[in-house]
């Protein structure tokens, strides 16, 4: 049987990569001084196509470093873990851990943390990019962390909220400060056990997403158990997940199970409840007010701020998630929509901003819960493989340019770095990789992110896989 999340370019590279010679066209502007990294699948040993999910693959880190108008160096490696390294031929001395990070990439007080979700690990890694090992924010929160943290442009800080089937019917907003250690842990009662990929963050409140993808426990244990203890390991978890706690010991032996290139066990719920709920940032699991929405999926939010009494959430909103299509996102078009939390009046007013298919939704970093005029998505007709554009939306005239980038182009998530710090929204560029079908390549393609012409280009030697999430780590600020 095919999976297409394991062809084309979504199919693995084979090899690691330090190029230093790297050829560039256009030119690279000087202000660019750091690393542009992204992270993604990359199943390293052979899998089985009935099975693979697209989003268990194992990680593999790409980055290219640019100064002086230059591009010094390009690196691919896979995030280490103890299977990745005996396969590789490798030691491994990094303790107890669980499938390679494989979601995003991030710079936080001094490190560089690849970044996964679900309750597996994350990693430190070097400035070039291996491994380290299992990170847990010096001891001050273990148990796994998010793939989408959010950067407080005022404080430094990263707020985010993780998940776990293991906590029951919990899930934990947390706030690590900026030397890199938690500051704030409170666990936050939901319906049951949700995959909750991502929330949003205002300068007043955090929100949740609380939808009808949540955790399925028999694929779960076939991935994680051995098959003569399958069925009363079902039993058990499935009395357990959305009720109360796992067992710490046996929470962390779950982790550990967590296996790479396998299926992932979660599934569409239609009798899970649909709704977000609101909390003021020093708030606790009492303060939440939960708004019921209609039944529907976000992995990813494009932005969100406070506009008097309401909160405005712009999303990428798909129909639903992992009903029909079991191997990776594609259950129809998802469409960028604004949510208006009205928390005078105690609802929620949905409206569509644009229907066409699309996804990896960003903006401006330094507007992150505030009011943003741009935002910056990916072109996909069905959630997954882009459709050869970027799309650039100007959210006050409600209006929408596009870039093609060639017939058969692959557009990877592209991010916007200023041209200096106090320079204006629109003022700097937008850079993230696009695959070349004729080439069998990639580029790391910058743009002026006002008109969307190509600035420069840096030409790699293979092509990067379509996978996740990638950011702008400036040099001397990770």
């Amino acid at each position: 049987m095919g999976n297409k999340f394991l062809e084309g370019n979504f199919a693995p590279v084979s090899r690691e990569h330090t190029i230093t010679e790297l050829r560039v066209t256009g030119h690279i502007p000087e202000y660019l001084d750091g690393r542009y990294l992204r992270n993604g699948p990359n199943p390293l040993s052979e899998v089985d196509p009935a099975t693979y999910h697209w989003f268990m693959g194992d990680g593999m880190v790409h980055g290219i470093r640019l100064r002086d108008g230059r591009a010094e160096w390009y690196r691919n490696r896979w995030v280490r873990n103890p299977r990745l390294s005996a396969e590789l031929g490798e030691g491994w001395a990094g303790g107890a851990a669980s499938m390679g990070a494989n979601t995003n990439v991030i710079g936080h007080a001094g490190k560089t943390l690849a970044l996964i979700e679900g309750g597996a690990t994350n990693f430190e890694l070097t400035e070039e990019l291996d491994t380290v090992g299992p990170c847990d924010f010096d001891g001050t929160l273990p148990g796994g962390y998010t793939a989408h943290p959010k950067r407080d442009p005022e404080t430094g800080e990263l707020h985010a909220v993780s998940y776990f089937f293991g906590w029951g019917n919990k899930v934990q907003y947390s706030v690590i400060d900026a030397q890199g250690r938690a500051r704030r842990k409170v666990d936050i009662e939901v319906t049951g056990s949700p995959m909750m990929h991502d929330f949003s963050l205002t300068e007043k409140y955090v929100v949740f997403y609380d939808l009808p993808v949540t955790f399925d426990t028999e694929q779960a244990v076939a991935t994680s158990v051995p098959p003569f203890l399958r069925t009363p390991a079902q039993l058990v978890v499935s009395a357990l997940v959305g009720k109360v706690k796992v067992p710490d010991p046996l929470s962390a032996r779950l982790r550990q199970r967590i296996s790479g290139n396998a299926g992932l066990p979660y599934r569409w719920n239609p009798d899970y409840p649909a709704r977000i709920g609101v909390m003021p940032r020093e708030g606790g699991n009492g303060d939440v007010r939960w708004f019921e929405i209609e039944p529907c999926y976000v992995f990813h939010p494009m932005n969100a701020y406070d506009d008097g009494d309401d909160i405005v959430l712009d999303i990428v909103r798909h129909p639903r998630m992992f009903a029909t299509e079991l191997l990776g996102p594609a259950e129809g078009p998802p469409t960028l929509d604004r949510w208006t939390v009205d928390l005078t009046v105690g609802k929620v007013v949905e409206e569509r901003l644009d229907d066409q298919g699309q996804e990896f939704p960003r903006v401006d970093e330094r507007l992150v819960g505030r009011p943003h005029r741009f935002g910056y998505s990916v072109s996909t007709k069905d959630g997954s493989a882009s459709s050869g554009s970027l799309l650039k939306h100007d959210l006050w005239k409600r209006s929408v340019a596009s870039r093609e980038f060639g017939p058969g182009s692959q557009v990877g998530e592209f991010v916007f770095v200023p041209s200096s710090v106090d320079a204006g929204e629109d003022e700097g560029v937008l850079m993230g990789f696009v695959y070349d079908p004729a080439t069998q390549k990639s580029d790391l393609t910058i743009l002026d992110a006002g008109t969307l012409e190509t600035v420069g280009a840096v030409h790699l030697p293979d092509r990067v896989p379509n996978g996740f999430h990638g950011n702008w780590d400036p040099a001397g600020e990770g």
